[in-house]
């Protein structure tokens, strides 16, 4: 389109311009009179096909999208995978492994997690079908929930390996158990980011890292696999999914809520859920001669409203839709997803996620302490900790381990920002000061530690910071503590099996962008 109308401003300016005589400027005008009915034509055409090409498959895209489409302003496409097609096998590259064996790590840890002994190794529970066919979730074993980051951990881990039957398996237990479809729940439109694994609610309210993994795993099977029908419509999914996610209306209703609409009403239960961690939690409060429950639940109707999960002005995810708390989450920023988006989006929304791949990247730097390079798990817009449910400032914590991980995936498939690897260089560097096969799993910013564990799932969370840290010792040992690392089992598999083969996807260079089957440019 744009050639065309340049041409025809080029003829334009041409036939004011020219001596000709009166005749030769009439049939001027009258050629160019045809030239832009012809064009006009086959705009008319184009749009005609591209309507009926949608009626036949599906596509939502507006007609006048794609026409824009080709007028968007050109986006950096930096220099990493996304440019060059080029993924490194760290595994291969520095310590010498075969390409055969990373594969072959990668699939025993698929069969372990998601086929392995139900007791102790496997996270992946199919339970029955219905209309949309299996349905299957993935468990946190530790806390006796599926949780919609999990089921989203699940559908990425899927279509990158091609594991069709059981990505559609947990969109379709997302889809029939966990979407908030009562229109007097504010969180409408939603998904509940905790529930048991009969499908009944642990909560009604949403958390915006399960959506955006939501969102990238079924652009993701569109490509792979082509657009379905239904909910297998991934694509129209996506779409759905992502404009809801900045586009949502404040709601405002008064609990208790239901998440489909002939529920009964959602209440905490009076004592904290049977689960593993809560019994190890009880025994450490009797311990220490400390109340339990911690906390108490106060089912007291009380008003809640629920906006977007994404604030406008900075550009940036919020740590929960609900209104009463402003703020973010750094591990939930997601770069090198927005990156994608602001490419495959519906045409409307992709101005903002531009914007917002580089706010991640700003406030990745902005959260981070100086020395250690730690994160806070919630902070302000300006990288500023938040105040925890305790009244203390935020600290690194669980939900933290993942901040590296995403800065460096970003690095890896985008390398726009050089500063990602001085940053990558510091966390690793603390961490292994502290001990690499030791280190606590939480940790004040500057450094002291609150827990005594060590776990698995930082273990991997941290080595893929490897993508973009210098090239060395302590990179180097990063990927070796990796490769040494045994499969997790038993109670806390979830999490740190999760993170452990993403990490070993990343790291071998198959977790990747996957391309629409004809990829235009931008």
């Amino acid at each position: 389109m744009s050639g065309a109308t340049c041409c025809c401003t080029t003829q334009i300016k041409a036939c004011a311009i020219s001596p000709s005589p009166t005749r030769i400027k009439l049939r001027e005008n009258e050629m160019l009179k045809l030239q832009i009915l012809a064009v006009a034509a086959s705009f008319a055409l184009t749009a005609s096909a591209m309507a009926m090409t949608q009626e036949l498959t599906g596509d939502t895209t507006s007609t006048a999208n794609v026409i824009q489409d080709s007028t968007l302003p050109h986006l950096d496409d930096g220099a990493g995978a996304y440019k060059t097609g080029q993924y490194s096998n760290l595994f291969v590259e520095r310590l010498h492994k075969t390409p055969a064996q990373t594969q072959q790590r990668i699939e025993e840890a698929f069969q372990q997690f998601f086929h392995g002994d139900g007791q102790e190794e496997r996270v992946y529970f199919e339970t029955g079908a219905n209309q949309n066919g299996t349905l299957a979730y993935i468990t946190d074993w530790a806390n006796n929930d599926a949780r919609s980051e999990g089921m989203s951990y699940g559908m990425m881990i899927a279509v990158q390996l091609d594991k069709k039957r059981e990505f559609d398996a947990l969109w379709n237990w997302s889809k029939t158990y966990m979407l908030n479809t009562d229109p007097n729940n504010p969180s409408y439109g939603y998904f509940a980011w905790s529930m048991n694994t009969d499908g009944t609610p642990r909560s009604t309210s949403a958390a915006p890292d399960g959506e955006e993994y939501f969102v990238m795993a079924l652009y993701f099977a569109a490509h792979r696999w082509g657009n379905g029908t239904g909910i297998y419509n991934y694509k129209k999914e996506a779409d759905g999914i992502l404009k809801g996610m900045r586009h949502h209306g404040v709601l405002t209703g008064t609990t208790p809520f239901r998440i489909h609409p002939n529920d009964p009403p959602f209440e905490e239960p009076s004592t904290p859920w049977p689960s593993p961690n809560n019994r190890s939690e009880q025994a450490k409060a009797l311990k220490e001669g400390k109340p339990w429950p911690r906390r108490k639940a106060n089912n007291t109707p009380r008003e809640v409203s629920v906006g977007p999960m994404v604030d406008e002005e900075h550009a940036m995810v919020r740590f929960v839709p609900e209104m009463n708390l402003p703020g973010t989450d750094p591990s939930y920023h997601l770069p090198a997803f927005y990156e994608l988006w602001a490419r495959w989006a519906p045409m409307e929304e992709r101005a903002f996620w531009a914007r917002a791949a580089q706010a991640s990247r700003n406030l990745y730097h902005k959260a981070a302490h100086p020395v250690t390079g730690l994160s806070a798990d919630r902070t302000d817009y300006d990288g500023t900790p938040s105040t925890g449910w305790d009244g203390k400032p935020s600290f690194f914590a669980y939900d933290s381990w993942r901040t590296v991980s995403n800065m460096a995936m970003d690095y890896s498939w985008f390398a726009k920002d050089p500063r990602q690897t001085a940053l990558s260089d510091r966390v690793q560097n603390f961490l292994f000061k502290q001990g690499i096969h030791s280190f606590a799993d939480r940790y004040t910013l500057d450094g002291k530690p609150r827990s005594e564990r060590h776990s698995v799932g930082m273990v991997a969370a941290t080595a893929v910071g490897s993508l973009a840290a210098s090239p060395g010792e302590v990179s180097t040992a990063f990927l070796q503590e990796l490769w040494n690392t045994p499969l997790p089992v038993g109670e806390q598999r979830y999490f740190d099996g999760m993170l452990y083969i993403m990490s070993m996807m990343h790291l071998s260079g198959e977790f990747r962008i996957i391309e629409p089957p004809h990829k235009t440019a931008n």
